[in-house]
């Protein structure tokens, strides 16, 4: 079965409104490098299917699982991996945030990375 002309007009304008999981999963996509195909097949759902997860709010707020959950449920998809997908787009975002001392974004990512001793170093 095809989706409806409609469906992908609207799913396509879900890519440019925030509150919406289309508006995720092309952050997301982009983030990746994946086709919608691709992501789709990540999410284990249909192309169609995606296009109707796109339609639908991007959850939030304190009933953060259980709009995961009723949306998964709805369309059929794995939870889990729905909430994988944007877990790791909501840490991306935060990395790519300003810190509010107002040091740029990359000099924080340096220090974390300068608390790891390298291999052949001695703690001194």
């Amino acid at each position: 079965m095809t989706s409806p002309e409609w469906l992908e007009h609207a799913a396509r304008r879900s890519k440019s409104e925030s509150w919406m999981l289309g508006h995720a999963f092309e952050e997301y996509r982009q983030l990746e490098g994946l086709s919608e195909e691709a992501l789709a097949k990540e999410l284990g759902c249909s192309a169609e299917t995606l296009r109707w997860l796109a339609l639908c709010r991007c959850p939030e707020g304190a009933t953060f699982d259980e709009q995961v959950s009723a949306i998964a449920e709805r369309h059929g998809v794995d939870d889990l991996l729905l909430v994988q997908l944007l877990r790791r787009l909501e840490v991306v975002k935060a990395f790519k945030k300003p810190p509010a001392d107002g040091s740029p974004p990359q000099r924080v990512l340096l220090m974390a990375a300068q608390d790891r001793e390298r291999e052949g170093e001695e703690n001194t």
